[in-house]
């Protein structure tokens, strides 16, 4: 068989099916398409007047998009530049033959904004219209008018129209089926959203005023669309104001921004807009559809994750670039190493800024933190290179309300909260009012606690662990302050080893039962002055649990129980009576079963020691299970001696009543006891 060469054809009847019925992911998209295609040729007279090249008069440049609900039609007209016979045959009859590109490779030096490239948009009308007239006048010298029709079929028609007016008129006979499309507000709704900036007007109708109780049209049009948004404009040329003017137009009933940046470059992509940075209340959550994405002043998508980095999700504002690739129909943005760049190009304009902003004005900066804090945390959380440049500017906040850079805190506290092992360790609280009494303890021993109440706090005290060479962050009510920095000068409780179990036993039998709780007994020399009893939570668990609350693939850290320390201070003189008291009483009964307890510890030691290969024997065997059970006894005996004698002193079930009321574990029907018991001591 001979090599042959030839060309794919693409028929209508192919073809057809697919535009109407999948090419555009939305049938409104229709009117986008066809006032873009009216600015189009507006846009392309001007340049041609400009270049010399038409001479007449360019007239009114307004696109007009006209409704006839008693006609049902929907007209969109301009005064551009026209077409001939010729013309549509090229650009109208042969599918994808764009004018846009043809005129954008004679004039792209001294171009004015040319939306169209992929010559589509005009078909997609008839996704809403049964029948599509199109009635032009080209500008050209002796040009006579020309009329195209079709019904949506392969078939057209073509002939002679009575036009005077350079320019075109798209007719659409809308479909029954979609009769929206014949309603005023439906049409200036879909202006509203998609042509809204356009370069060029955009006429719907006419003004209305108040009239005999009844709204009425006046005899002015209704322009649609502000032709030079602010974007569009030198920040040079703008004020505060006209800033602010245009956040509450693209967000009505929202607070003022907090600052904005205004986005412009030429090189190595073109890219202009505005972004803002809104006033975020508590109810943290990335709201997609805040930034609008345009090209050439059209609006393209409200979804824009590819163009911005996840974190500036939670700015609002404006993207404007002809450079960004979208897919055939314009609805969204396709996959492109120039959405990188551009990407890229956000995140360092925005740290810039950021950074600008600090060191004008840190006062100001300040001032804000509270409100920009969970965007700088996500943008660190999330973006690398924003991470980097924002160690410059983050900023930590005390609980006296104090700001500081990374670097100014570290310096801050370098020589009192740096550890025996030269670990420089970071106190922090997530709630001021709850951990009071912790904070308090903290800063009487002369140590600095941060506010870290955010939401995202948890994750961002993890990050600055790793960024910061030797550090620790701890929460304040982890552990007893002594604990929270260890020093190498730490004063130990001395206490053998029989009464520091009988203290055990005597704390832990008079804890109530918390529920998903679980609480280790400690005792630690505090000084007289602290508290008879201090509970922390542990931090390695806290974190573990915080986390599995927002990330998938940890529930079983959820589903475990809070790990609290109860630490008893054997300096404190009413802790010091109570186990004196103790001691006297049980001492003469306990010393027998410790001294059971040991001996047969003992005999079971020695047996172990005759065991060959860890194989007992049968008679081994016996011997240890009998021993074994009397450990056993004796130290249920001794359990239950211990805790019938502390079921006799309320005061030492006070005493931890008050350190679980200090940290939110006392409730129902436990308080209710705790109070009544309060009322009776005293």
């Amino acid at each position: 068989m001979a090599t042959t060469k030839g060309t794919i054809g693409v028929t209508t009847e192919n073809i057809f099916p697919v535009i109407k019925k999948f090419l555009y992911s939305d049938h409104e998209i229709f009117l986008r398409e066809l006032v873009s295609n009216a600015v189009d040729a507006t846009q392309k007279i001007r340049t041609l007047s400009s270049f010399g090249e038409f001479k007449g008069e360019l007239g009114d440049l307004k696109v007009y998009v006209t409704v006839d609900k008693e006609a049902g039609t929907l007209t969109v007209s301009d005064h551009g530049i026209g077409m001939t016979a010729e013309d549509i045959d090229k650009y109208i009859n042969q599918i994808a033959f764009s004018g846009a590109e043809d005129f954008l490779a004679k004039y792209k030096d001294n171009i004015n904004a040319i939306i169209g490239h992929f010559g589509l948009g005009f078909y997609s009308a008839f996704m809403v219209a049964n029948k599509v007239e199109i009635v032009s006048l080209s500008y050209k010298d002796g040009a006579e008018a020309v009329r195209w029709e079709c019904d949506g079929s392969p078939e057209f028609s073509m002939g002679p129209a009575e036009k005077k007016e350079r320019g075109t008129d798209i007719i659409l006979h809308i479909d029954p089926e979609n009769a929206e499309f014949l309603e005023q507000i439906r049409i200036d709704t879909l202006l509203k959203k998609y042509c809204r900036f356009l370069p060029v007007p955009v006429v719907s109708g006419k003004e209305q005023e108040w009239k005999d109780g009844k709204m009425v049209d006046t005899d002015r049009d209704k322009v649609i669309n502000s032709t030079e948004p602010l974007w569009t404009k030198k920040p040079a040329e703008l004020t505060d104001s006209d800033y602010i003017t245009f956040y509450h137009e693209l967000y009505p009933g929202q607070d003022d921004p907090l600052f904005w940046i205004h986005l412009n470059v030429d090189y190595p992509f073109h890219l202009t807009g505005v972004l803002f940075f809104p006033k975020i209340h508590n109810n943290f959550e990335v709201t997609k559809n805040r930034i609008q994405l345009y090209c050439n002043q059209v609006f393209v998508t409200d979804s824009v994750e590819g163009v911005v980095p996840e974190f500036m999700m939670l700015l609002q504002g404006v993207i404007d670039s002809p450079d960004i690739p979208l897919n055939v129909s314009r609805s969204y943005l396709q996959s492109d190493t120039a959405v990188k760049k551009i990407s890229g190009y956000i995140t360092k304009k925005v740290a810039s800024r950021l950074e600008d902003l600090f060191k004008a004005d840190r006062k100001d900066f300040e001032g804000k933190w509270d409100d920009i804090r969970i965007f700088i945390e996500y943008g660190m959380l999330t973006d690398e290179k924003f991470r980097d440049a924002a160690m410059k500017f983050c900023l930590l906040k005390d609980t006296e309300g104090k700001y500081y850079t990374i670097d100014e805190y570290k310096t801050l506290i370098e020589a009192t909260q740096t550890d025996k092992d030269g670990n420089l360790v970071f106190l922090y609280t997530t709630d001021p009012t709850e951990q009071y009494t912790f904070i308090k303890a903290a800063n009487d021993k002369g140590y600095s606690v941060l506010l870290m109440d955010g939401q995202l706090d948890s994750h961002f005290v993890g990050l600055l662990e790793q960024k910061i060479d030797k550090s620790r962050f701890v929460r304040v009510d982890s552990d007893v302050v002594e604990n929270l920095i260890p020093k190498a000068d730490k004063k130990t409780a001395d206490i053998p080893a029989d009464k520091r179990d009988m203290l055990t036993t005597l704390f832990s039998s008079q804890l109530p039962k918390v529920d998903k709780a679980q609480f280790i007994v400690t005792f630690e020399a505090l000084g007289e002055n602290g508290a008879p009893i201090v509970i922390t939570r542990n931090e390695y668990m806290r974190r573990m649990k915080e986390m599995a609350a927002l990330q998938p693939g940890m529930n079983f850290y959820g589903e475990m129980p809070d790990s609290y320390n109860m630490t008893v201070n054997v300096d404190q003189p009413v802790v010091d009576k109570i186990s004196k008291a103790a001691f006297e009483v049980l001492d003469s009964k306990i010393s027998t079963l410790v001294t059971s307890i040991n001996d047969t510890n003992k005999k079971i030691e020695d047996l172990n020691k005759e065991v060959k290969d860890g194989k007992p024997t049968a008679e081994q065997e016996k011997q240890l299970q009998e021993l074994m059970s009397v450990v056993d006894k004796a130290r249920k005996e001794q359990t239950e001696t211990v805790s019938t004698y502390a079921a006799t002193q309320p005061v030492i079930r006070q005493l931890i009543d008050l350190a679980l009321l200090g940290n939110g574990l006392l409730k129902g029907a436990d308080l209710s006891a705790f109070i009544t018991r309060s009322v009776e001591l005293l």
